[in-house]
């Protein structure tokens, strides 16, 4: 984790300051200086905005529309792991009333933002807090580096300067760093934190921290978990035992099982949403890690196949670097659009 971005005040929480009349910490004039999201967002998927981008100057910028170009763009679309069904319904559309003409490949890409904004806008849904549910419980699932503790860690940040009490639960029972890991962030938060020791029962201590937390008056506990291969049957099976102990507390819980996935693993992600939705009941997504690959694409692929809700994507190390999903932003800067 890189601690410069994650030290400095968010923008809803300098805005609470000047309305109060507090003089900003010194470091905020550097935050106002950071780039918008939509900047950030582009620049972390540039990977894949550029490898789109170069495929469709490159079929598109000398010749016109024909079976062969098409071809050609459907072939960059799959390799970008947009999937069969996407690419197809892009090359339809940039087929539709052009065959034997020029199209620049501007055009091409006000398209194919277009069509991923379709596709995505249905599962671009916020994660909705219940308030009359104290804790709201949230389960992170997924497997190892997926970024389930930095994804709790910088959950734990936002909601707390939402002004959410919340509390922490180290059930990464397997890593000693991963409950090191989450008492930093939980101190950078304000945050609660219940952690037991390397190899303890992470059944128990979810018990525990759920217990903790509701004594407390927390409104929101962030229950971390270890990692683990969706193939591997006991893991999976320890993690449906967490659950069953949570439902001991309250028949409801978890109220949200979010399960954070790598970009960078590309089609692998299709069979873990499926493995763990069917095993641990996953209710939404975060994507993580958009910034180290060029097949963001993944994202329209998982969502059309599974139609679960994204809640959360990264494109970076630091706080602000984690943003609610917004489809149109998403779908802009993927395309490579100059107003991204």
């Amino acid at each position: 984790m890189s601690g410069s971005g994650d030290d400095q005040p968010k923008p809803g929480l300098l805005s609470r300051m000047l309305k109060r009349g507090e003089a900003p910490a010194p470091e905020t004039k550097a935050t106002l200086a950071r780039p918008s999201w939509l900047a950030r967002l582009s620049a972390g998927l540039s990977r894949s905005s550029s490898a789109l981008g170069r495929g469709v100057i490159d079929i598109f910028a000398k010749r016109k529309l024909d079976a062969a170009a098409l071809d050609e763009l459907e072939d960059i679309l799959i390799q970008a792991d947009l999937g069969l069904p996407a690419a197809t319904r892009i090359r339809e559309a940039v087929a539709r009333g052009r065959y034997d003409k020029t199209i620049s490949p501007d055009e091409v890409k006000a398209i194919l933002a277009a069509e991923v904004a379709r596709a995505l806008t249905p599962v671009a849904l916020p994660l909705a807090i219940d308030r009359t549910k104290k804790p709201f419980v949230i389960l992170f699932v997924g497997v190892n580096g997926s970024g389930k503790t930095t994804t709790v860690g910088k959950l734990a940040a936002k909601f707390s300067a939402e002004g959410l009490k919340t509390t922490l639960a180290a059930g990464d029972t397997f890593r000693a760093a991963a409950i090191e890991q989450l008492r930093i962030w939980a101190t950078r938060a304000g945050a609660d934190i219940v952690a037991g020791e390397q190899g303890g029962d992470a059944a128990g201590l979810a018990y525990t921290a759920f217990e903790r937390a509701r004594a407390a008056g927390s409104d929101v506990l962030l229950i971390d978990t270890a990692g683990r291969l969706q193939s591997r049957a006991e893991l999976m099976g320890e993690l449906e035992k967490i659950i069953r102990v949570l439902k001991k507390l309250d028949p409801e819980a978890p109220h949200a099982t979010l399960l954070t996935l790598d970009a960078t693993v590309g089609q692998n992600a299709l069979s873990q949403v499926e493995t763990f939705r069917r095993m641990a009941g996953v209710t939404g997504l975060v994507m993580t890690k958009l910034d180290g690959t060029a097949r963001g694409g993944i994202l329209v692929a998982i969502a059309e196949t599974s139609g679960l809700p994204v809640h959360f994507i990264g494109v970076g190390e630091g706080v602000e670097d984690l943003e609610p999903f917004a489809a149109e932003d998403f779908a802009a800067a993927i395309a490579g659009l100059e107003n991204s």
